[in-house]
């Protein structure tokens, strides 16, 4: 396992996140980003980001309200406009690789009031290959049925999507994700209001897919579950402040660089990293 160094919070340089547990062909990038600036009316929301990503990683994005995590994987995926920066999926442009890339987005970014079941939200992943405004056939239903049955939620399939709770919304987008079959997954706050059922099952999932060697990259807030759930970590507060391996990066005093001190969970975090280090490892 290569170790990254700490990336500097006033010169960012590219922070390659690795020892996956099975690699890529010819050691294919799922992620590289370089030099990626974004503003807001001309305040930059991410100034001169780099990083790389290699497959089989599941990193999480860790960093204070208003960093930029959600603007970053927003202006990966041309979501928003780049004042500067490239960015490559697998060697190529977004646009090129569209169906390898799946993304959930933050579920208060949704309009939940849409007439649509929760069967029909699954399958819109399969658009890609369908073709839009072509009818659904019915393998893709087939498909679309047991991605929702993966995530526990078979029962609900003819379910409007208004009518259902927090925690089964966000299980139907994580469904629509895995029915694409991609090989990176985009995901924005997945854990944000939901049941710990629901937590359980998106974790579960996030590692099953890790071990066949698919690529995960995770906006998360809670930083007593980093070290359980992720293998590697993004800390971002508009540049990068460090990456890499979780053991080696996720550490107490890279927190308060990335937080500047600004979060009191801080010094309950930097206990239990203190007791994390100080435990042997088995």
């Amino acid at each position: 396992m290569s170790v990254v160094p700490p990336v500097s919070s006033t010169a960012a340089v590219p922070a390659e996140m690795s020892s996956p547990p099975v690699e890529s062909p010819a050691g294919e990038l799922p992620l590289k980003v370089h030099d990626l600036t974004v503003a807001y009316h001309r305040q930059p929301v991410l100034w001169n980001l780099d990083c790389q990503v290699s497959s089989g990683s599941l990193v999480a994005i860790v960093g204070p309200n208003g960093a930029g995590k959600s603007t970053f994987l927003k202006a990966i995926l041309d979501l928003v406009p780049r004042a500067a920066g490239e960015v490559e999926f697998f060697g190529r442009p977004y646009r090129e690789v569209r169906q390898r890339v799946a993304y959930v987005p933050q579920r208060a970014s949704v309009d939940w009031d849409f007439p649509v079941t929760a069967a029909d939200v699954v399958a819109m992943g399969l658009y890609g290959k369908l073709g839009w405004f072509r009818p659904v056939t019915r393998q893709a239903r087939r498909q679309a049925l047991d991605a929702l049955e993966r995530v526990g939620l078979a029962e609900f399939a003819q379910r409007q999507i208004r009518q259902l709770s927090g925690g089964q919304q966000q299980r139907v987008f994580l469904a629509r994700a895995l029915v694409q079959e991609a090989d990176l997954y985009l995901m924005d706050e997945p854990f944000a209001g939901v049941d710990a059922a629901t937590e359980r099952t998106i974790v579960q999932l996030l590692q099953t897919l890790r071990a066949v060697g698919k690529t995960g990259m995770v906006v998360h807030h809670d930083l007593q579950t980093v070290r359980e759930y992720f293998s590697h970590v993004l800390l971002l507060n508009t540049r990068v402040i460090a990456a890499g391996p979780v053991e080696t990066v996720f550490t107490e005093e890279n927190l308060r660089r990335t937080y500047q001190g600004r979060l009191s969970l801080l010094d309950q975090v930097g206990h239990q990293l203190t007791l994390a280090e100080r435990m042997p490892r088995s």
